[in-house]
């Protein structure tokens, strides 16, 4: 545990994981924002997780009440058949002192992508 606090979560490492957050949170935005999707995330340092609702949920009860099992199907699929896989039982990305912007605008890329799919005519 002290290497770990001492040379892996440094506040490089947390400066760097955070604008990865943001950077995924600002894409996940634009393509709800884009494609029209009545969607939320939330970043709180590192992690973000989008959730089927809008405005996002603040309590337990709230986000057990957004929960949509074949949106989170769609979702999972979609993205692990193209590569990337999302955290299992919510659509929730934590960045790592090695997750890579080329990954994080992967994903970004790809989300966009199934929005395109969910809301085409």
């Amino acid at each position: 545990m002290r290497a770990t606090l001492g040379e892996v979560l440094t506040e490089q490492a947390f400066e760097h994981m955070i604008a990865l957050a943001t950077r995924y949170t600002d894409q996940v935005n634009a393509a709800l924002d884009e494609y029209g999707v009545p969607w939320s995330i939330s970043q709180l340092g590192a992690r973000a997780e989008y959730r089927f609702t809008y405005p996002a949920p603040k309590t337990g009860t709230e986000a057990m009440h957004a929960g949509d099992d074949e949106l989170d199907e769609f979702m999972h699929l979609f993205m692990s058949n193209r590569g990337v896989l999302m955290t299992p039982f919510h659509n929730m990305a934590l960045m790592c002192p090695t997750t890579t912007q080329e990954q994080v605008d992967r994903h970004g890329s790809l989300f966009a992508q199934a929005m395109a799919e969910l809301t085409k005519a």
